[in-house]
């Protein structure tokens, strides 16, 4: 059984879903100008880029050939902040070697995990590889890792909704929310 902490609450929203939408298309027309008439391959990190990154995909013009794929990683367990750590659940089932290869997050908090991913996929010799971040806390940035499509820079705070969870529970929101104490 999973614990949660009772005591958290849904704050204020940060983001709404609007301005998500919008932010998205554009990183899309980015994409898509950069890419076109290429063949792409979009990884999302499980679970919580899922859904920027579905949205993100359906939204990319129909010039640019793009495959789907998936890793997933853990770093934060059921805690609020990341341990640094990072564990490889699930790897990439495309070859990566080649592949011009767009790696899709759906935050960047100490840099840690992005950067461990980014140097592992490299060594796999892709074509060209790029990160896509929805959001980004420069404050707590800890690694070096520098996002070539990135969403929203959010101050230190703990956020849910749009596949953001805590312990699994509120991934579901269209919004993005503050998490407080309460």
């Amino acid at each position: 059984m999973t614990w949660i902490n009772a005591s958290l609450k849904l704050g204020d929203i940060l983001l709404p879903r609007e301005r998500i939408n919008e932010r998205v298309a554009e990183i899309a027309g980015d994409i898509s100008r950069e890419y076109a008439g290429e063949r792409v391959v979009v990884v999302g990190v499980l679970k919580g880029a899922v859904i920027f990154m579905a949205d993100l995909v359906r939204v990319i013009d129909d010039s640019v050939d793009v495959r789907m794929d998936f890793m997933a990683v853990s770093s934060y367990g059921d805690s609020s902040t990341s341990s640094g750590a990072v564990k490889i659940i699930k790897d990439m089932d495309t070859f990566a070697e080649d592949e011009h290869i767009i790696l899709v997050e759906d935050i960047m908090d100490t840099g840690l995990t992005l950067s461990y991913l980014k140097e592992m996929l490299m060594t796999r010799n892709p074509r060209s590889f790029k990160t896509c971040v929805l959001l980004e806390k420069p404050e707590r940035k800890k690694a070096e890792c520098a996002i070539d499509y990135r969403g929203f820079e959010i101050p230190d705070k703990f956020v849910v909704g749009y596949g953001l969870d805590y312990a699994g529970k509120w991934r579901n929101l269209s919004d993005i929310w503050h998490v407080v104490e309460g």
